[in-house]
């Protein structure tokens, strides 16, 4: 299967068996430094920066819109935006990423990319004017749509998720992670867009314009973006597998692949609208290419289900879990039975259950990190502090819990 992670035959550095038999054997000795504060304020800072922007951009969509009309485009856009969210959720949920991760990727794609592919544009026709050139006709929106929009609005949401790779690598763990933040992005590059759009369709055409607007980009393509962008996330999530010098190709051909299908969307749409309608271009390019991104992303949940399986078993082989637990932990099925369990008993066990299944998820990927050989020492003490924080989970489960932070 093209999404089949190799296994090596010999794992590095082996799980060490349950204390509770042997002593363990450390892997790491010298202290880690774990700057949280730093993390928690880059964070902010992140997220007072791109909400900044976004402000900036409903100040400037306000000056030609007015209020009233702002607010009823912005209520319009609401709706798509939530049908993406609930997806992207949907796709988070084996191992959900940090709620302030998620936050900033949403601020810097409704913020952010928006202000940048303004910015630039506004160069571009700064600099035809100044040279004379004329920017105006199909041939110029169909270079604007076909060439400039997918460049440069594909390549500033692209930076998002480099700036969460960077900051948050412990978390980023492969392809669906990837596929979650460039999803966030997205949605919010597209709520901006959509305000926009549905702006321009009332001052052109009013109610009745507004309406097939509404229609195109919040019903029958609410995802456009999401699929153009999820290319440059998948490959990220791919280059967390690799060392540094693969990673950096990964990235760019993933790049060029969002690149390459924004540019196939919008021309497709200049070609086969005006030829054949809205309808054959629906058929022929929307759901095909979504009905891949959806079997894309089916595939690559499953392949974490495999990981997450892989991997525990491992630790079961020397002493840290049941072969029940592993199959409990890293199943849907068994998931859902020990959810349902844990809820019927009281809120303490179904908060427990929930930091156990979460915690050894977050381990089995740890693990995943040290047998790509990507790992660093961080990953290491993190494989000890995840150990223990699985050891208090079950014991929190039982009633037996000791502190252990």
């Amino acid at each position: 299967m093209a999404f089949e992670t190799p296994v090596p035959e010999r794992s590095p550095a082996a799980p060490e068996v349950n204390p509770a038999l042997h002593p363990v054997r450390q892997v790491w000795t010298t202290p880690v430094r774990r700057p949280r504060a730093a993390a928690v304020a880059l964070a902010i800072v992140g997220i007072v920066v791109a909400g900044a922007a976004l402000l900036l951009v409903l100040v400037y969509l306000s000056t030609f819109l007015g209020p009233g009309a702002l607010l009823i485009c912005l209520a319009l856009a609401l709706v798509p935006l939530s049908v993406i969210l609930l997806a992207v959720r949907w796709i988070d949920r084996w191992e959900p990423e940090p709620r302030p991760a998620l936050w900033f990727a949403l601020l810097w794609g409704a913020g952010v990319s928006v202000v940048s592919a303004l910015v630039f544009d506004l160069g571009v026709k700064l600099a035809l004017a100044a040279t004379g050139a004329a920017a105006t006709g199909d041939g110029a929106d169909f270079l604007t749509g076909v060439i400039q929009a997918p460049i440069v609005e594909e390549t500033a949401k692209g930076a998002g998720i480099l700036l969460l790779f960077w900051a948050m690598r412990r978390h980023f763990d492969g392809p669906v992670d990837g596929v979650v933040y460039a999803s966030t992005i997205a949605a919010g590059f597209a709520f901006s867009e959509n305000i926009q759009y549905f702006g321009v369709a009332i001052i052109e055409g009013g109610a009745g314009t507004l309406g097939f607007t509404f229609l195109v980009r919040g019903v029958l393509s609410p995802f456009a973006h999401v699929m153009f962008t999820a290319c440059t996330g998948i490959a990220f999530g791919l280059a967390t597998r690799r060392r540094a010098g693969g990673a950096v190709g990964i990235v760019l051909l993933g790049l060029v692949g969002a690149i390459a299908l924004h540019a196939l969307w919008n021309g497709a749409f200049y070609l086969l609208v005006g030829d054949t309608g809205l309808i054959s271009y629906y058929l022929l390019v929307q759901v095909p290419l979504f009905i891949t991104a959806v079997v894309v992303v089916v595939l690559l949940r499953r392949q974490e289900e495999r990981i997450t399986k892989h991997c525990l078993m491992e630790y079961a082989a020397a002493g840290w879990f049941s072969a029940a637990e592993v199959e409990m932990l890293a199943t849907s099925q068994g998931r859902r039975q020990a959810r349902g369990w844990a809820a019927r008993q009281s809120r303490d066990r179904r908060t427990g259950m929930h930091d156990f299944i979460t915690d050894a998820t977050r381990l089995a990927f740890a693990r995943q990190r040290l047998l790509n050989g990507s790992a660093g020492n961080v990953d290491r003490a993190d494989e000890a502090d995840l150990l223990a924080l699985v050891q208090h989970d079950r014991a929190a489960l039982v009633g037996t819990a000791g502190p252990v932070r």
